[in-house]
């Protein structure tokens, strides 16, 4: 995009801006890589123009001062025009379709100010508000091309098996009823069921399961999942065009074109505002000619129409919401432009991702049961020595609990079941509930499952040993987080991809009382539907593809930066950019103070106009003092919106109680 002028934006985004544009428009050179996004100030084209206007307006005011009149007035000209192009084509384009908003004020204002003689004032005034929708579009600037990350979870190709042999295709190329072969370590091209072979496969970026889920005959399985150790033989179920991943970006790109219609605070004030005082305008200049004198008359209504133009208003909420904006990025959270700001703001209900956002996605050794006369620690020893070359999450959390790593001999995966192997001479058996029978510890792993982990059991020479409970768990600040949302007034919510009873009991240990487990993408997405519906604003934190839908749908959403990946960034409307949770609660805090701050400035540009119209009918001021109380204004409430780029330091994290060990355990 390089010179894209008002006339596309109000093509793209019909009748969202009050003013005369509605994108941020940024000039590149050729040959650069343009998304559309505007990363440097200088690069919203309204910006530039502004400052060309400026520089003119100054020129013209120097000209003036060494007595060159003809060149004041050349240069004041120019820089009407100048800064008069960032709107005025907008706001008489939107006229012509019946649409009417602050740009057209500024436009009638402008345009009386010229025909009063003053066109250093009508200069002024197209300067300021060039740079005032100049600022807007900077801060309502987003990057909305993070949906390409979702083809990055479909492989370039896939494997079928037609007429007894194996063929390379495109993914594209699949068709119902095809048998994919999919070996280990590659992804699904799409979705089917599975007809032969047993695997642990990786569901996290499509179901946010924390844990690999096993997978055999008759199965279910999706689109851009890992496979793990086993070869599948998958028969396709859905076309490319139809699978998990295609129908979130379907979901996504609607929500978004949804949002994209959102009006702005100006515009809302403006729709109102902007006829009411055309309508005044027109009945001023029907007095003049009742009373007897039209021009007197004409010029008081030209005046009032420039007393009515909301630069204040203009140029204090995107000010305030710039100033916020980046006080909030230096804090490591990154808020995507005005609209999002007040959206955080006005957010009542929040709605909280399992893994990855109330989880760290690490799963850790939170309990083990052990048989007399054998120890915790030898239970751990043995499990580690047959984990100790697997790269499966669950090993990784057993061998983290364990101090002394030896490996064992001969290990084999037994595909769906567990692992088998050798130790000094020592027959060592590690894998699920029914692969080794529980035994005396049955009772032991139910309470573990129950209490939301995953139990393995360890057997040596074919004697049980003990039980380990693997878990995700909370992040150290969680409960501290939402606490502190509940003290502040907040509905707190989880949705989650993971079984009901990891679900609850974490619920139970966070302080969230309201609960969605065993949900897929859409119904994520059509969960935030019914809560947005319920009349309060809903905010959606998540940290993955599969949460893409549901912060695209929430009224806002928010992306855990670090742990995030790139679509579930892009989707959002506000990223934390670090892994303390604690940042939520600090984003929401700042949102609220800057949007009481922008309804100090908003209140006061009202209360401006409300006194300066009648002063402006009743001849009390005249077009100079009118402008001059505008600059003065305008000083004030920028000065007033720059409050918001101040911040709290965060409170100090809290050192978490060490956790219990699950009631009745042996350890």
């Amino acid at each position: 995009m390089s010179g894209t002028g008002c006339q596309d934006r109000d093509e793209r985004e019909e009748g969202v801006s009050a003013c005369g544009c509605d994108a941020p428009v940024v000039t590149k050179g050729h040959g650069d890589d343009d998304d559309g996004a505007v990363e440097h100030l200088w690069q919203v084209r309204d910006i530039q123009l502004g400052l060309v206007s400026g520089v003119l307006l100054l020129a013209g005011f120097l000209a003036g001062l060494a007595g060159w009149e003809a060149a004041e007035l050349v240069l004041s000209w120019a820089a009407l025009l100048v800064g008069g192009s960032t709107f005025v084509p907008g706001a008489l384009r939107k006229l012509a379709k019946g649409k009417v908003g602050v740009g057209l004020l500024m436009t009638i204002g402008a345009v009386g100010a010229t025909a009063l003689g003053q066109v250093e004032e009508a200069a002024t005034l197209a300067f300021l508000f060039s740079l005032s929708e100049g600022l807007e579009d900077f801060s309502l600037a987003k990057t909305r091309h993070g949906l390409r990350a979702l083809l990055d979870l479909v492989p370039r190709e896939a494997t079928v098996r037609r007429n007894g042999r194996d063929e390379v295709i495109a993914p594209d190329d699949l068709v119902l009823g095809d048998l994919m072969v999919v070996r280990p370590g590659e992804r699904l091209a799409t979705d089917g069921v599975v007809r032969s072979g047993r695997t642990a496969l990786d569901t996290s970026a499509i179901t946010g399961e924390s844990i690999p889920m096993e997978v055999g005959p008759g199965e279910q399985v999706f689109a851009g999942s890992i496979n793990g150790s086993g070869v599948l033989e998958v028969e396709v179920t859905a076309t490319a065009e139809d699978n998990s991943l295609a129908r979130i970006v379907h979901i996504v790109e609607a929500e978004q074109s949804r949002k994209g219609a959102t009006q702005r605070l100006a515009d809302r004030i403006a729709k109102p505002l902007v006829p009411g005082i055309l309508i005044v305008a027109a009945l001023t200049v029907v007095a003049g000619f009742l009373l007897g004198d039209p021009m007197l008359w004409l010029q008081r209504a030209l005046v009032m129409v420039v007393a009515a133009s909301p630069c204040a208003l203009a140029i204090s909420v995107p000010v305030t919401a710039v100033a916020s904006i980046g006080a909030a990025s230096r804090r490591g959270i990154l808020i995507k432009g005005g609209a999002a700001l007040e959206a955080l703001g006005r957010v009542r209900t929040v709605a909280l991702d399992k893994t990855g956002t109330l989880t760290r996605n690490q799963p850790a050794v939170i309990d083990v049961a052990t048989i007399d006369p054998f120890s915790r620690t030898q239970v751990l020893e043995w499990a580690a020595a047959l984990e100790v070359r697997s790269e499966h999450p669950l090993a990784k959390a057993i061998l983290a609990a364990t101090d002394h790593l030896r490996a064992a001999d001969d290990v084999a995966a037994e595909v769906g079941a567990g692992l088998t192997g050798t130790l000094d001479g020592r027959t060592l058996r590690l894998g699920r509930p029914g692969w080794i029978d529980a035994g005396p510890l049955a009772a032991d792993v139910a309470r573990m499952q129950r209490a939301g982990a995953t139990a393995v059991l360890v057997e040596v020479d074919g004697l049980l040993v003990g039980a380990v409970a693997v878990r995700d768990e909370l992040r150290p600040e969680a409960a501290e987080v939402v606490a502190r949302l509940r003290s502040h007034g907040y509905t707190v919510a989880m949705l989650t991809g993971d079984n009901r009873a990891t679900a609850h009991a974490l619920a139970v240990e966070a302080g969230i009382d309201e609960v969605y487990a065993d949900l897929r993408p859409e119904d994520k997405s059509a969960i935030i539907g019914r809560l947005r519906d319920a009349g309060r604003a809903t905010a959606m934190v998540g940290d993955g593809v599969n949460d893409a839908p549901a912060l695209a749908a929430a009224d806002l959403g928010v992306a855990m930066g670090a742990m995030g990946t790139d679509v579930a960034i892009e989707t959002a409307d506000v990223a934390l950019m670090g892994d303390d949770l604690r940042l939520l609660p600090h984003a929401f805090d700042h949102a609220r103070r800057t949007r009481r701050i922008m309804l100090q400035n908003v209140a006061a540009s009202i209360a401006l106009i409300s006194i300066l119209i009648p002063l402006a009918v009743f001849g009390i001021l005249g077009l100079a003092a009118v402008v001059l109380v505008h600059e003065i204004a305008e000083v004030f409430v920028i000065a007033n919106g720059v409050r918001a780029g101040r911040t709290t330091h965060l409170p100090t994290l809290t050192a978490p109680a060490t956790r219990p060990a699950l009631q009745g355990a042996a350890v």
